[in-house]
């Protein structure tokens, strides 16, 4: 019983706890949820049991136990002896085969408690972060781009100051609640806060706890769009980290991005826009870039006259715009283009973010699966292109979380696949057939598609026809919570 309550509490974890989200994954994904075969494929995100997960654990046995003792009672006062221990074990069956919907009453039932508990933690980190009135406090939000944007900030930042920066995805209210109240010190003199959300009011929410005085706009495109439900929620979501700014607080703008651009126009607060085009509408900019496989070289400019020449071992021209946010607050913030240049050159690639692997094997493995949206996924394979040696093998599973636009923008990534890589391993045949369709679109070769269940076939499959020299893209790879 422990196993399948565990799997169910798995899930529950991986959908934030949320009610409605863990009910409709049951019942998109019914085979999986009540499924009685033991499964073995490898879990890439592993049930942490913290407090909160143990007390769901508990309310779900509890909620067992009851239901248990009720038809107990019902079937020994109304059965015979023998026919009613007979129903009760086929009760005990019952209630292990229905333990995802017990799990989801136990989350229904835990949510309001869960609830005033998360205020706690909530109020006691806003009222520290209240009492570091020295504290420079960075937000950062976008729909792409925005944890490798904290990370070079904070490189950045270290030039000059003590920083403390989130760690992983630690975007939402309790995740920055935990790093407030147990991480941040008096020694600390800049806080970098990545905000994440999936609904309209959720960065407002993380905002008003953090407070920061420099907001950071990365880009805004078509992501989560099964709960944004359409591009203009994004954008008010995304300005509200704008909007709870001071009135002597500063908000820098990627002004390259076309919704971006928007939402900067009409504000009216202190500003500083960066970008690569148009440079005379920006305050920061990149200039005469340099991009290959082992990384970018480019002059930093600013609308005052001063340069800098820069080199990163990033990979990607989209990574020099994240760079430029992390120039941006820099200068905000006093450091010198001198300084902002060596904490460029010190910044270190992100795991599963676009960053080389070298398994000692003569194939270059590059590994971009944290996620995949459409614009990441044209940098990916804008990356891969730039190889000029050996063949080009992307793995991927495909783009999700699109909403009406996901059949589409897959379509649209086989396409740009086509064009670009000699072979294409697709990991589970339903959510992958956009990008096949894709694919035929450029007349590619059939005999170059593989179609695969997991990322253990994936790399039998490589082992077949890859060399040395080849470069090898992970693009994506689904959380446990998705399958086919």
């Amino acid at each position: 019983m422990k196993k399948r309550t565990d799997e169910s509490l798995h899930i529950s974890q991986l959908e934030g706890y949320e009610y409605e989200h863990y009910l409709a994954w049951i019942k998109n994904n019914r085979d999986k949820a009540y499924s009685l075969n033991k499964n073995n494929r490898p879990v890439k995100k592993p049930l942490v049991m913290t407090n909160r997960a143990k007390r769901l654990f508990n309310t779900n046995y509890v909620i067992n136990i009851i239901f248990f003792i009720i038809t107990a009672i019902l079937f020994v006062s109304l059965l015979r002896d023998y026919i009613a221990i007979l129903l009760m074990i086929i009760v005990l069956g019952i209630l292990y085969y229905l333990q995802p919907l017990t799990m989801a009453l136990a989350t229904l039932v835990m949510e309001p408690i869960e609830k005033k508990i998360n205020m706690g933690f909530y109020v006691s980190a806003q009222k520290k972060i209240k009492t570091r009135e020295d504290l420079k406090v960075v937000g950062i939000t976008g729909s792409f781009g925005k944890t490798s944007t904290k990370f070079i900030v904070g490189a950045i930042l270290e030039e000059k100051f003590n920083v403390l920066n989130t760690p992983e995805s630690y975007n939402t209210p309790m995740g920055l609640s935990k790093v407030i109240n147990n991480e941040l010190s008096s020694e600390h003199e800049v806080f970098i806060a990545e905000m994440g959300a999936k609904k309209i009011g959720e960065i407002r929410e993380v905002a008003q706890l953090a407070q920061p005085q420099i907001g950071v706009l990365t880009s805004i495109g078509p992501v989560h769009l099964e709960t944004f439900k359409n591009i203009d929620n994004i954008l008010k979501t995304k300005y509200e980290l704008i909007e709870e700014l001071p009135t002597d607080g500063i908000a820098i703008f990627n002004y390259d991005n076309e919704y971006i651009k928007k939402l900067a126009d009409k504000t009216f607060k202190e500003k500083i826009l960066y970008g690569m085009e148009n440079t005379e509408n920006l305050d920061i900019y990149a200039d005469d870039i340099e991009v290959s496989e082992l990384g970018s070289r480019f002059t930093l400019k600013d609308k005052e006259g001063n340069s800098v020449r820069c080199k990163t071992k990033l990979l990607g021209k989209h990574n020099i715009y994240n760079i430029l946010a992390g120039a941006c607050v820099g200068k905000a913030l006093g450091l010198t283009f001198e300084e902002i240049a060596r904490g460029i050159d010190r910044i270190e690639p992100i795991p599963h973010r676009l960053n080389i692997i070298n398994p000692g094997t003569g194939i270059i493995v590059i590994d971009d699966a944290f996620n995949s949206n459409p614009i990441g996924s044209k940098a990916a394979l804008e990356v891969i292109s730039q190889f000029k040696e050996g063949k080009k093998i992307i793995v991927t599973p495909g783009m999700i979380e699109l909403g009406e636009i996901e059949e589409s923008a897959n379509r649209e990534f086989g396409v740009n696949i086509g064009k670009v890589c000699d072979y294409v391993i697709l990991v589970g045949e339903k959510r992958t057939r956009p990008i096949y369709e894709g694919l035929m679109e450029t007349n590619y070769n059939k005999s170059n598609i593989f179609t695969v269940n997991n990322l253990d076939e994936a790399t039998v499959q490589i082992a077949k026809i890859a060399k040395p020299k080849d470069v090898v893209l992970f693009e994506n790879d689904l959380p446990d919570n998705y399958s086919e």
